[in-house]
C-alpha cells in the first residue's frame, strides 16, 4: 500500500513545482508545449532534480561498510544530502539554473540524480514507485505547460526546512475555461 501512496503524493508534489517551475522559466512552456516524449521526460528529471521530493534520506548500516577508502562500521547513521547531490555543480553545470535540456544531452544516471533516493530499488535505498512517478509526470507535465491559466499573486517561495519541502501557498492555477 506504501509503495502506491508514496509515489501518489510525490506525483501531487512533482505537478506543484512543474507549475511553479512554469512560471518562473517561460521558456520551457514554450519547450514543453510542442514537446515530444523525450523533452517531456527531459522536463520530468529536471523537475526532480530542481525539487526533490525530500532533502534527505538516512539509514543506518547493517553491517561495516568500505567505500571510498573509508571504513563505515554496522549501526552507523548515513545520511545523504539528497538536495547538495541534486544541485552539486561537478554533477550539474550551473545547477541552480532550470533547464530541462541538460536531461537531453546527457541522460541522467542511476547515482546522478537521486531525488527518489540512489541505487538500485531491489538491493539499494530508492523508491520502487519512482518509475511509475516519471512516467505520469511525464504525460502530465505537457498538459500542464498548454493549460490557459495564470498564477494570481500568492507566496511562490519554497520552505525548504519542512519535509518534504514545499511552495508556501501550494500552487494556485486559474484556468480559463475554453
Amino acid at each position: 500500500m506504501l509503495n502506491l501512496l508514496r509515489p501518489t503524493v510525490a506525483v501531487a508534489w512533482f505537478v506543484m513545482y512543474s507549475a511553479h517551475a512554469l512560471h518562473h522559466w517561460p521558456a520551457e512552456r514554450t519547450r514543453l508545449a510542442a514537446a515530444d516524449t523525450e523533452a517531456a521526460m527531459a522536463f520530468t528529471h529536471e523537475v526532480r532534480r530542481f525539487y526533490p521530493f525530500a532533502p534527505l534520506l538516512a539509514a543506518r548500516a547493517r553491517r561495516d561498510l568500505y567505500f571510498d577508502g573509508m571504513t563505515i562500521p554496522s549501526n552507523t547513521l548515513g545520511v545523504l544530502d539528497v538536495f547538495g547531490q541534486n544541485h552539486h555543480q561537478d554533477l550539474w553545470p550551473d545547477p541552480w539554473t532550470f533547464s530541462s535540456a541538460r536531461h537531453i544531452e546527457r541522460p541522467p544516471g542511476m547515482f546522478d540524480l537521486v531525488p527518489q533516493g540512489g541505487g538500485d530499488p531491489v538491493s539499494g535505498h530508492r523508491c520502487p514507485g519512482e518509475p511509475a512517478t516519471v512516467e505520469i509526470l511525464t504525460a502530465l507535465a505537457p498538459r500542464i505547460a498548454a493549460l490557459d491559466a495564470r498564477l494570481p499573486e500568492q507566496d511562490l517561495s519554497v520552505t525548504r526546512h519542512r519535509i518534504p519541502a514545499r511552495v508556501n501557498s501550494g500552487v494556485v492555477l486559474e484556468v480559463t475555461p475554453t
